[in-house]
């Protein structure tokens, strides 16, 4: 269960190869590399429990450092390349990183007094770790990821969970779960089209390597070529977001119909809810291997769903895996099925919030079970649905609407590449809805595209959902991870 079993096992094995260059890291290399990448950091000073930041794109080195990390016993922190020099900065300072990588210049009014640098412009971490044994360090021990949520309703927050005890060889609980509910083994091939500095593509990547797969690394997600890459590489597990199944959806279906998709095994989404006709179409083509989960980078529970049962509960996330499954109100009162409350699991993984435990006492209820913040409902068979995260509902004339059901059914029409709904100050209601619409070809912008998209809405919603006012953006701000921004956009509207 570890990448270091399988350079003795399958020596010439690729434990990944980039989608771009055709480049193929072998796991005999990437034990090598990752020893001599562990010697240097031990070489810089760094013992376990230290930590060190990554802010690079997807590329060959990345897996190698990060297994370096794994095996010192140290914390990897993995930064968006997307990120400010503030957020860089506070993260930084947050995590206690002793060391940070780049593949870019560091931005020169990022504060970097005390911390070693590896970028370009300063100094090179490959040529420096290609200089170093590629023996084992004498202190072997297991690391961990401290990661931050994506700050999509405010600051991000880091969750720092204890350092594994033991063997570097164990197993951990995501896994297990990709053995057992995935059929993930060591024939595996897996596609990963999302940034490797997000919690899941990384989890699920390491996991394809304990395993002893191969991990297929897009450098940047392109609908059509991870089609091409699916047939040519015969991959047989991948994870998307919701975008991507729009995404791959909205090409022409001679396109779409042009690559073989028999290899697929299993196929997996998160990070944000998928549209009901989005993922009907995606199980109609690809047939019945996709699978969801719900969970957050916090890993306090984690509830899943397999194609069979969501067809027989359509826009379902699932039953709990991780942890139990309960909608409360805001007293923390326990709801009955069907009742629209905050989502909570009781007696999943505790985590904190590090360094805010402001932030983190408002993660639990009364009963001392925590949220993400996201709502929605159980139906009387345990299955949960998602209506959207509490602090994007929109509360118009006293009547809360979720933003999530208008959006899920705006993103069907063919004119639309992506949507935020939110609400806007209204004197009269207090709240107006409205939808901002990012148009798959920015000269249908205009009162014509509007009134097209209400009335494919009329049909889809109640009338009071119907959005009063509808605006265009040519590029919405979303995550490459599928999560939509929209406090950035929600901030256009209030002073």
């Amino acid at each position: 269960m570890h990448p270091s079993i399988h350079a003795r096992t399958t020596p010439d094995k690729p434990a990944y190869i980039m989608a771009g260059t055709d480049e193929s890291v072998t796991y005999t290399q990437l034990e090598t590399r990752s020893n001599q990448g562990a010697q240097l950091l031990r070489k810089l000073g760094l013992r376990r429990g230290d930590g060190i930041a990554l802010l690079l794109n997807n590329g060959p080195a990345f897996f190698e450092i990060i297994w370096a990390a794994q095996r010192a016993g140290l914390y990897y922190t993995c930064l968006s390349t997307r990120l400010a020099t503030p957020e860089i900065a506070f993260m930084l300072a947050d995590s206690g990183s002793r060391l940070l990588i780049a593949s870019e210049p560091v931005p020169t009014d990022l504060p970097t007094e005390g911390l070693i640098i590896f970028a370009p412009g300063a100094r090179d971490f490959l040529r420096e770790r290609a200089a170093m044994p590629d023996t084992p360090i004498a202190d072997e021990s297991p690391g961990n990821d401290m990661l931050y949520s994506s700050g999509t309703t405010g600051r991000p927050k880091g969750i720092r969970p204890p350092l594994p005890e033991g063997s570097l060889n164990q197993s951990n609980a995501l896994t297990d779960y990709g053995r057992k509910g995935y059929r993930m083994d060591a024939d595996s091939i897996f596609l990963s089209p999302a940034p490797l500095y997000h919690a899941a593509p990384l989890r699920w990547c390491m996991s394809i390597q304990k395993l002893g797969g191969t991990v297929i690394v897009m450098e940047k997600f392109d609908p059509e070529a991870t089609l091409a890459l699916i047939e040519r590489y015969r991959v047989t597990h991948a994870q998307f977001v919701p975008t991507h199944f729009v995404r791959i959806l909205k090409l022409p279906e001679d396109v779409r119909r042009r690559y073989d998709m028999s290899s697929l095994i299993t196929v997996f989404h998160a990070a944000a809810p998928c549209p009901v006709e989005v993922k009907q179409a995606i199980l109609d083509w690809w047939g019945p291997i996709l699978h969801e989960f719900y969970g957050g980078t916090e890993a306090n529970g984690l509830t899943g769903i397999g194609p069979e049962e969501w067809l027989a509960h359509p826009g379902s996330v699932g039953r709990a895996i991780w942890g139990k499954v309960r909608v409360c109100d805001e007293g923390g009162k326990r709801l009955p099925p069907r009742e629209i409350g905050t989502i909570y699991f009781a007696d999943g993984a505790p985590f904190e919030y590090h360094n805010d435990p402001e932030k983190t006492a408002q993660t639990r209820n009364r009963h001392g079970w925590t949220t993400l913040g996201d709502l929605g409902w159980v139906d009387e068979e345990g299955f949960l649905y998602l209506t959207d995260r509490h602090s994007f509902m929109i509360i118009s004339g006293g009547v809360n609407i979720y933003p999530q059901e208008i959006e899920d059914a705006l993103i069907t029409h063919p004119k639309v590449a992506d949507v935020a709904i939110i609400g806007a100050p209204d004197l009269e209601m207090g709240e107006r809805v409205v939808a901002v619409v990012e148009p798959a070809r920015w000269e249908d912008a205009g009162p014509a595209l509007a009134e097209e998209l209400l009335t494919h809405l009329s049909c889809r919603i109640g009338r009071i959902k119907l959005p009063r006012q509808i605006d265009f953006d040519p590029n919405l701000p979303r995550h490459p991870n599928g999560k939509l921004l929209k406090r950035i956009v929600r901030a256009r509207y209030w002073p």
